[in-house]
């Protein structure tokens, strides 16, 4: 177990280091070429490998380190009950959309994302719903307090908590990605919302949503207890990308996509992560009280 949650930090640092290096690929070493002149053979290479395989090898970082954390703290079954839903659904989803249009408009994946699934859709696509999704979710439920107080009203609040909070992501990520310097997607016919349109979030949300109903139907006889502590890495991770998306847009001078994501994406995760249970809130009065005495026994 110990080994495994070392290959987790790894692969969760990996993900944030890749970022990391994307965002320096993308909005200083392409736009400046003669930049990659200018660094010694190691930096060139380094850039190289960034540019050809850094926006794949977050994804698999990302998801990887999720499911690495999930796995350890829900158990491998919980895990397969969000992992193959939410692979499966999003691929779906993403497949009508590149071929029909819907539900998130007309558009196309270019190249930079990896191999395509039957030639329309990256397969790192379905991983980063996977993993963002997830800590969306895990988020809701737990701030929302599903498990501790279990009612349809709360189950259905955490499904749309935890699909907003995916969305918001997209609010932010998707005007930059698919108008860079070297974009990895287009609209085919550009939409009202920062070249985006509003049809997209439609989408965003009821794929998520429909995913994260999935899960919660796989677990309700198997309810989950993490602790504030427990959500660090599901916040961070969520902050994380969205810190990408972040400087991406505003990058390319989309400010409106960041206020929104942060009312309704940041703000809100933040908010339920601190409504998560602490681990002293935990202790009932009955153990404190065998505490004390066993503290006074001890004295004696």
């Amino acid at each position: 177990m110990k080994k495994l949650v070392i290959v987790e930090r790894v692969c969760l640092i990996g993900h944030i280091v890749s970022m990391v290096f994307g965002l320096v690929g993308i909005l200083l070493v392409i736009p400046n070429a003669e930049v990659i002149l200018s660094l010694s053979e190691v930096g060139q290479t380094v850039m190289q490998w960034s540019m050809a395989g850094g926006g794949v090898a977050y994804m698999i970082f990302g998801a990887a380190g999720v499911f690495l954390y999930a796995n350890r703290t829900l158990g491998l079954g919980r895990t397969l009950g969000f992992l193959v839903p939410s692979i499966l659904i999003s691929l779906t989803s993403e497949l009508l959309g590149t071929s029909t249009g819907f539900p998130f408009g007309h558009y196309s994946y270019l190249s930079g994302l990896g191999y395509k699934i039957a030639g329309l859709v990256p397969f790192t696509i379905p991983l980063s719903w996977f993993y963002v999704g997830c800590v969306s979710y895990l988020l809701a439920r737990v701030g929302l307090e599903v498990d501790k107080k279990p009612s349809l009203l709360r189950h259905v609040s955490a499904i749309a908590v935890g699909a907003l909070l995916l969305t918001s992501w997209d609010f932010v990520l998707d005007p930059a990605m698919s108008q860079t310097t070297l974009p990895f997607w287009y609209w085919q016919q550009p939409g009202a919302f920062f070249g985006m349109p509003y049809q997209n979030f439609a989408g965003w949300m009821g794929t998520g949503a429909l995913f994260m109903t999935v899960a919660a139907l796989l677990w309700r006889n198997n309810p989950i207890k993490l602790e504030r502590s427990q959500l660090n890495i599901p916040l961070v991770v969520y902050l994380a990308n969205f810190g990408f998306a972040t400087v991406m847009s505003l990058a390319a001078g989309f400010s409106i996509p960041v206020l929104l994501g942060l009312g309704l994406g940041v703000a809100p995760a933040v908010a339920l992560w601190l409504r998560g249970p602490d681990a002293s809130a935990s202790i009932g009065p009955a153990t404190k009280e065998v505490s004390v005495a066993s503290v006074k026994v001890a004295f004696k």
